[in-house]
This record gives structure tokens, C-alpha cells and sequence, in this order.
């Protein structure tokens, strides 16, 4: 499991702060990073020493390009196609969901492989490829500045050197070295929202007057002691993140299950906590003016951002119960 991001050689742990602190200020650009440093990890585990030598210098975005319109969430399982043609390879996808359409440099996209048997292969694929079209932008309850869209593939050519690893090692490429990374940013970008939501709570619970009784909403039991749960749930889930990174870069036995938790504690402590702060706050919340109405939206999206809290659920399970992560259990 990687402990270093390539490029500019930050470790897991500072990028895992960087993210804490764009979450706790913008979840959108916490998830541009976050999709930035884990297609970086796989640009670093395959060697594309070129590329990474332009992200060092703050030359290049890159991204990832997994999740399709046909298969969704399971972006283990791609359906689009890759096709050998001479020294190159034409690629035909539909990706439904890719951080940074349009904006970034290149795309880590995932294909089915050109011959092997396996289910996944990775390909370095530039932004400005031929037969690459961005679809609108996307406009959903949160999330709406990362500039994500679907992106299309009509007979885009890229030279065969263009594969990362192997073809058919796609799959083992995600899961030892973009996933780590990719679920313990988007933990860590929750952390950030977390401590935003106690702090904006904690706000609006001192500011806010009850003038008939000549109380502020701090001074009534009931917010008091939501804002207190909230804490306690942001300061636990801190905790189990930090616990996580050190795991990891320790090379603890226990790294891989932390890995497997902390995207789907993560976010569901953060889902819960704008509940509990919508309720701490009142109707005032539920303006658009209030931040935390925008919290609440982008908390949401961990939920269902692949992989989803369920399919977490499911891979900690069959961890703990010796099985494989994918595939018959």
C-alpha cells in the first residue's frame, strides 16, 4: 500500500491535511484534489516518470475516468472498450461521472482489457485527445464546482505505450494504489466538512436571539446538546482517520481494514452531523445564506460516490471474514 504520492513525493499523511483543510472550506475543490493525488498515485505506481515530473513542477492536472454509464458504482467492472489498431489502441467509453472534465490534463481511464482475461486496464489518456467530448456540467443537490461531467470516447487513439502496467492489471493497480488514496482524501475532505459544521453551528447557536426570553439558542438545552453530539462525532471521526494514516504509513497489520473503513464511517458521521446541525440551527439552515444548507447538500455525496458506503460495508465484511473483496464470495 503506498505511503507516498508521486511527483512531488508528499507523503499520505500531508495530503491528507491538504484535503482536511480545502474540506473544511470547500468540499468541490477538496474533491478536485483528492481526484488529482489519486491519479497521481497511479501515474507513480506504473512509472509515467514524464508526467510526473510536470505534476511536481505544478504543471499538470490529472484525474480519474472509472465510473461509466454502464456499469455505475462498480467501477471495478468497466464496459467500455480498448482496441488494438497497429502500434495504437482506440478507446470507445461512455464515462459517466470524471472530477475536473475539461479542466484537467490528462485522465487515468479504465477500459476493459485488449486481450487478457482479467476485468480492468488503465490507460494514460491526455485531456485533449481527439473523439473526446465533455457533456454539460453537472448540477446536483452538492458538489456543483468541481467541474464534474460525463465524459465521452469516440475512437480515441492513444499510442500502445500509453497503458499503465500491464493489460488486465488495471484492476490490482486501483485497488493497491489509487484506492488507498482515493478513500482516505475523501475521508479526510469529511473530517474538514465536519469541523466546518461544528464551527458554523456553534456560530449561529451564540449569535441568535430568542427576544422573548432574552436568551440566545446557546443558552437552550436542546441545540446545546446537538452541537455537543455533533463535536464528539467530528472529533471521532478525526481520530479513526488519523488512526488510519498512521496505519498505513506505519505498515500496521490492521492498515488495509482502516483503509476499507474510513471512506464509509467517514462520510456517514458527516451525513449525520448536518442532520444534527439542521436541527441545532433551525430553519435558519435551510436558507441558501446559511453555509451550513451548503454542508448539508455536500455531505450527501459520499454516500453514493463509488465506492459506495454499501460496497464499503460489503469489503470490510468479507476482510473480516477472510473472503476476497470482489467476486463469489
Amino acid at each position: 500500500m503506498p505511503t507516498e504520492l508521486g511527483g512531488g513525493g508528499l507523503g499520505l499523511t500531508a495530503a491528507a491535511q491538504v484535503v482536511r483543510e480545502l474540506g473544511a472550506a470547500c468540499s468541490s475543490t477538496a474533491m478536485v484534489v483528492t481526484m488529482h493525488y489519486a491519479g497521481t498515485a497511479a501515474l507513480a505506481a506504473a512509472g509515467v516518470d514524464d508526467v510526473l515530473r510536470e505534476i511536481a513542477a505544478g504543471r499538470h492536472i490529472t484525474t480519474l475516468a472509472f465510473s461509466e454509464v454502464g456499469s455505475r458504482s462498480h467501477f471495478w467492472s468497466p464496459v467500455s472498450s480498448a482496441t488494438a489498431d497497429g502500434d495504437e489502441v482506440v478507446l470507445d467509453a461512455r464515462k459517466s461521472w470524471v472530477t475536473s472534465a475539461g479542466e484537467a490534463d490528462s485522465y487515468v481511464w479504465s477500459s476493459r482489457p485488449l486481450e487478457a482475461d482479467d476485468p480492468m486496464t488503465l490507460w494514460y489518456v491526455p485531456a485533449d485527445a481527439p473523439g473526446l467530448t465533455v457533456g454539460a456540467p453537472f448540477d446536483g443537490l452538492g458538489l456543483r464546482g468541481n467541474s464534474s461531467s460525463p465524459v465521452e470516447a469516440e475512437g480515441v487513439r492513444v499510442p500502445r505505450s500509453a497503458l499503465l502496467g500491464t493489460d488486465g492489471a488495471g484492476l490490482d493497480l486501483a485497488m493497491t494504489a489509487v484506492l488507498p488514496v482515493f478513500l482516505l482524501l475523501n475521508a479526510s475532505a469529511s473530517v474538514g466538512l465536519l469541523r466546518t459544521l461544528a464551527q458554523e453551528t456553534a456560530v449561529h447557536l451564540q449569535k441568535t436571539q430568542l427576544t422573548h426570553l432574552g436568551q440566545s439558542l446557546a443558552q437552550q438545552v436542546l441545540p446545546r446538546t446537538s452541537l455537543a453530539r455533533l463535536q464528539i462525532e467530528s472529533d471521532r471521526t478525526r481520530a479513526l482517520v488519523d488512526d488510519a494514516l498512521s496505519a498505513v504509513e506505519s505498515g500496521r497489520e490492521d492498515a488495509q481494514l482502516l483503509v476499507l473503513e474510513v471512506k464509509a464511517a467517514a462520510g456517514e458521521a458527516a451525513a449525520d452531523a448536518a442532520d444534527l446541525a439542521l436541527r441545532a440551527c433551525g430553519g435558519a439552515a435551510f436558507r441558501k445564506e446559511s453555509p451550513v444548507e451548503r454542508l448539508f447538500r455536500d455531505s450527501r455525496a459520499a454516500r453514493v460516490m463509488a465506492p459506495t458506503t454499501d460496497a464499503l460495508h460489503d469489503f470490510v465484511g468479507r476482510a473480516l471474514c477472510g473472503l476476497p473483496l470482489l467476486g463469489d464470495a
